[in-house]
């Protein structure tokens, strides 16, 4: 007699029970792992809000820190603005035991002076044609160069007739005050005025050409995801030393991230 074979396999109800065993075992695991998961992606969200408050803030306070002295200024607490510096130097006042030299007048029109040092050691800071000399900025509409009053235009800039010196050609200026120290500051031409602006969710870095005061939201956007912003400026009693005190908050997917900031301003005229 020839033996009988039967087919060997899975039933139905056996293929049910592992696909049932195996959902059950999935979502059991899928529990255990998804809070692991979900605090990852909180992680890495913090960490990327974090990276760019540090790094907005940090640009803010570079900028900040080259003001010219007293011209930092707050129109309300979600814009902060002033007028950035590139280099400085001191000008001639007095000639020398020969009576040569170039000196700034305090007296009357004066449209060229001798700068101490030479501009081709100043690398990329060198004054140029264009940029904007300012003396002893005071600032509030006393000596102020938002008003323009202390202000004159480089017009060129050449070799000194003494050694070591540099003669300045500016736009014809009397300026109303002489530095104590006999420094004047040089303003770029391109950026006269800087103003940092929150403005519907965005922190703006803006530049102007002219010496305007308008906080305009247009600009380059320094960050997004900005949630409240809050400038304060302390420094308005013209003390040698001010300080600004830099809020910023940052929220992505009910993140939120805080970063309190402040910058000393030398305002030493």
């Amino acid at each position: 007699m020839r033996p009988s074979h039967h087919a060997q396999g899975f039933t139905l109800i056996e293929t049910i029970m592992v696909i049932v065993i195996t959902g059950i075992i999935g979502g059991m695991v899928a529990i255990f792992i998804k809070k692991p998961v979900e605090a990852y992606f909180d992680s890495a969200r913090r960490a990327a809000l974090t990276d760019v408050a540090d790094t907005a803030v940090r640009r803010m306070s570079r900028d900040i820190r080259k003001a010219l002295p007293n011209s930092v200024r707050t129109p309300t607490t979600q814009c902060i603005e002033f007028i950035p510096t590139k280099t400085g130097g001191r000008y001639r006042s007095e000639t020398n035991n020969a009576g040569a030299g170039d000196i700034l007048n305090f007296t009357g029109l004066d449209s060229s002076f001798d700068m101490f040092g030479t501009n081709s050691t100043l690398s990329d800071q060198q004054i140029t044609a264009g940029d904007v000399i300012a003396v002893y900025n005071l600032g509030a509409d006393i000596n102020d160069a938002f008003a323009g009053n202390n202000t004159a235009t480089v017009s060129s800039v050449a070799a000194g007739a003494l050694a070591n010196e540099t003669k300045i050609n500016i736009s014809s200026k009397l300026f109303p005050l002489a530095s104590g120290s006999n420094r004047f500051h040089v303003i770029p031409k391109d950026e006269k005025v800087v103003a940092f602006v929150c403005s519907g969710g965005k922190l703006y870095r803006t530049a102007s050409s002219t010496f305007s005061s308008t906080c305009p939201t247009t600009g380059a956007v320094l960050a997004n995801n900005v949630s409240t912003c809050n400038f304060v400026y302390n420094g308005s009693d013209l003390q040698r030393n001010a300080l600004i005190q830099l809020t910023v908050k940052f929220t992505d997917s009910d993140e939120t991230v805080s970063l309190y900031h402040e910058v000393h301003v030398n305002n030493t005229p």
